[in-house]
């Protein structure tokens, strides 16, 4: 009996270990400095698919060129620039579009991580013509930081827990709240059309 034990704690450790490793690996979640340095971007997993929104910004900046006149003109602070990005085959790579608030547009684009600190993000107009940067992790805005607006509106049934949950049975898993993120997230797919934005011209 001893000697089993003394075989099975190895593979113990092991297990432990590779689990350890498992839950440490990197991920796009969290803040990225933007290439040029003008703006944060924040990145949360909803609903299975990553969005990031605008969370710091050297100067205030406005979506003066939104297609969508109800969107028009709206501070960009806490507003979504990363929309739905799904995971691609390739493990830990994910695709979908980025906005571009300087045109109003929509385009194509890829996202991953090059290193656990450098996010490298893929736009594309139209194949190949592609562009690739790389945006800087950081922990948290600047201290003198501009804090995001409040949420104006969610939809009911993203701030109202279903009848389901309130009698669940005693010990059954609650269901998660949604982050700060994912809440502005749904605010925006909220309205209609998402940005009015399309990469056609």
């Amino acid at each position: 009996m001893v000697g089993m034990k003394r075989l099975f704690a190895p593979a113990a450790i092991l297990t432990f270990l590779s689990a350890s490793a498992f839950a440490a690996e990197p991920s796009v979640i969290g803040d990225w400095l933007v290439k040029d340095g003008y703006g944060h971007v924040r990145i949360d997993n909803c609903n299975g698919k990553m969005w990031g929104i605008v969370s710091w910004e050297k100067a205030p900046g406005f979506d003066n060129e939104n297609p969508d006149p109800a969107k028009k003109g709206r501070a960009l602070l806490g507003t979504p620039v990363l929309m739905g990005l799904s995971p691609t085959k390739e493990p830990g790579k994910w695709t979908g579009e980025i906005y571009n608030s300087q045109n109003g547009k929509l385009y194509g684009a890829t996202i991953s991580l090059a290193n656990e600190n450098t996010l490298d993000l893929e736009g594309c107009l139209f194949w190949p013509a592609c562009l690739t940067q790389q945006w800087t992790r950081v922990k948290s805005p600047p201290a003198n930081a501009t804090p995001l607006p409040p949420l104006k509106s969610a939809p009911a049934s993203q701030t109202k827990a279903p009848p389901a949950a309130k009698s669940a049975p005693k010990g059954a898993p609650q269901q998660a709240a949604l982050s700060d993120t994912c809440q502005r997230v749904a605010a925006e797919q909220a309205l209609a059309p998402p940005n009015g934005a399309s990469t056609k011209k």
